[in-house]
């Protein structure tokens, strides 16, 4: 595992670090932003851990945390890193990035041109169902009470969310994609 300090800013200027937030949060919060964001079965037993151990030393490393989260983790998964939903979830927290994401999407409404194409990817579920929900309410058109003459839709669906082949996952492992 490797380390380094515990920042997760996208932009070292803008915000609070990781670190400065777990420091200075309070345990339901820390519990709600893991569950939240990381989808963490066990948010509040990590969040309590966390707390605890911030008070005896304050944590500035990311190797510190996943020791934490994985002393606190009662069930061990032999594929994923006991810590990986905690610094998911602490990383869309210091960054909003669930809320950068949304303001994107609405502002590609308008600079797309008509006919033109908006392809998104969306790395898990949480930015998935995001896509999703913001692709159904605007490729519907606006809810207007019947008998009215209706609108175009802003978007239209053309197609199903595709995933990489197998060529394009490995091509994008070769340049460090």
């Amino acid at each position: 595992m490797r380390d380094g300090p515990l920042d997760m800013r996208m932009d070292p200027t803008r915000g609070q670090s990781a670190a400065e937030w777990l420091q200075t949060a309070e345990e339901a919060d820390i519990a709600w932003v893991l569950k939240t964001y990381g989808e963490e079965r066990f948010a509040k037993r990590i969040a309590r851990a966390i707390v605890e151990r911030n008070r005896e030393q304050p944590m500035t490393r990311t190797k510190e945390l996943a020791e934490v989260v994985a002393a606190a983790t009662p069930v061990k998964d032999k594929f994923k890193h006991p810590a990986t939903r905690t610094f998911q979830a602490v990383r869309i927290w210091v960054n909003s990035e669930l809320e950068e994401i949304e303001q994107a999407l609405k502002s590609s409404l308008n600079v797309l041109a008509p006919g033109g194409r908006l392809s998104i990817i969306s790395f898990h579920s949480l930015e998935d169902r995001i896509v999703k929900r913001f692709m159904r309410e605007n490729s519907r058109g606006p809810q207007v009470p019947a008998g009215l003459p209706m609108t175009e839709e802003q978007l239209k669906k053309t197609g199903w969310p595709s995933a990489a082949s197998t060529r394009q996952v490995n091509a994008g492992r070769r340049r460090g994609g």
